[in-house]
């Protein structure tokens, strides 16, 4: 192989390097946004747990307003 070639070999190899590196770094994000959103969803989920453990889902009569067919 001439020196030529080699340079070549070497050019491609560092573009394809470059490629994926680029490709790891997106992959990174998209899956630290996930992560974001599954914590989130948990902690939601919990909230949600315990309002309904607690019966706190249901409103207060005294405050509500009576239905408009009232």
């Amino acid at each position: 192989m001439s020196s030529a070639e080699h340079n070549e070999r070497i050019d491609a190899l560092e573009t394809r390097i470059a490629y994926q590196d680029q490709t790891i770094e997106e992959l990174n994000a998209a899956l630290t946004a996930q992560w974001q959103s599954i914590d989130l969803l948990t902690k939601k989920l919990a909230m949600l747990e315990e309002q309904m453990r607690s019966g706190s889902y249901i409103a207060d009569p005294a405050t509500e307003r009576p239905p408009p067919h009232y």
